[in-house]
């Protein structure tokens, strides 16, 4: 569903990625993993398009991305949720929600109420502002509102960073009952190693800007841990 060949990008002169190289296929769940400042997130970026590669190809659902903007990107089928969440803390609950709808031009169609039971607690808090939410309240509305704009792949970038234990466990059992749905394939960044062998089924890991390791998460040993993941 999402191909990555060969990437390289490069900050003021700075090479951060050496030919990165993914797939994500369709119905699964891959994990891209990797110690801090290793070029994870930069990755993401340049998939959805905010960051711009020097050499590579990115193919979605077998179409070269090519130049295309981060918005026209989305509208292909790329949903994407960073780092920090990026909700609108002034914007209620509801309406974050509805701004997929409105800038994708889309009508509801059921996929409000679909995300709904997949995060109940945001059933709850439709009036709320989004910045009196908990961060594990507001990674749920942000996933729930990528999830409204339909996405063949959805890309999340560290969804577990800074959130309770319990909210972890719902956030996980969603990714899989997503998966389950085989509408959707998920591309997560993850540091949280339990959360990863739990809910991926492949994983990639990354170090200098490059891929060094890959496979099955069942290949996720503690000798493969203790060479590339342990600080």
């Amino acid at each position: 569903m999402l191909e990555v060949q060969q990437l390289d990008v490069s900050y003021d002169g700075s090479q951060i990625l050496r030919g990165v190289s993914l797939v994500v296929p369709a119905k699964k769940v891959v994990c891209l993993m990797g110690r801090n400042g290793v070029g994870k997130t930069t990755t993401l970026k340049a998939i959805v398009g905010l960051l711009k590669p020097s050499r590579g190809a990115i193919r979605l659902d077998n179409e070269v991305l090519g130049a295309l903007t981060s918005d026209a990107r989305a509208r292909k089928g790329l949903g994407y949720v960073p780092q920090g969440r990026d909700i609108f803390p002034q914007l209620t609950v509801w309406e974050n929600l509805k701004i997929s709808l409105v800038v994708h031009r889309k009508k509801a169609n059921g996929e409000l109420d679909r995300v709904l039971e997949l995060f109940p607690v945001l059933k709850t808090m439709l009036e709320r502002k989004g910045g009196v939410l908990s961060g594990g309240q507001q990674q749920q509305l942000a996933i729930a509102r990528a999830l409204l704009t339909e996405p063949k792949v959805l890309i999340l970038d560290e969804p577990t960073e800074g959130i309770q234990p319990s909210i972890i466990d719902q956030i996980g059992e969603t990714l899989i009952k997503i998966r389950a749905e085989g509408k959707v394939s998920i591309l997560l960044v993850e540091q949280y190693l339990d959360f990863a062998l739990s809910v991926a089924d492949s994983f990639y890991i990354m170090e200098r800007g490059s891929i060094v390791a890959e496979g099955p998460i069942a290949h996720l040993n503690d000798d493969v841990v203790r060479k590339h993941l342990t600080v």
